[in-house]
């Protein structure tokens, strides 16, 4: 078996982006466009969302934060028995003021 460097020493060149290179990217959604749809997937649950279905649907870690941390969600802890085993899972829920931002309205 050959002698290999870990990964964290194999040195890899950056790559520059070109314009052209860029075109074939995939378009990530604005924040603001991914932070509705993330509150119209929690609307649509009446118990919420558990931390992996909204990673199922691309959502990050840290868009599950910042939606809770400005108060449009919040975030319990549940134990769940899986394969004879308790583990705890994470469950997202919407606010009042995430569907207030969801009909923009303000409210009364």
């Amino acid at each position: 078996m050959p002698n290999r460097a870990p990964l964290a020493t194999v040195h890899r060149p950056s790559v520059q982006m070109t314009a052209a290179s860029k075109q074939g990217r995939k378009h990530r959604p604005k924040p603001h466009r991914r932070r509705r749809r993330a509150l119209e997937l929690l609307a649509s649950c009446a118990d919420g969302c558990t931390e992996a279905i909204l990673i199922a649907h691309g959502f990050t870690v840290e868009q599950m934060v910042e939606l809770v941390r400005i108060g449009h969600a919040t975030a319990q802890t549940e134990r769940v028995i899986a394969g004879g085993r308790a583990i705890e899972i994470a469950r997202i829920k919407i606010t009042e003021a995430g569907q207030r931002a969801l009909t923009d309205k303000p409210m009364q």
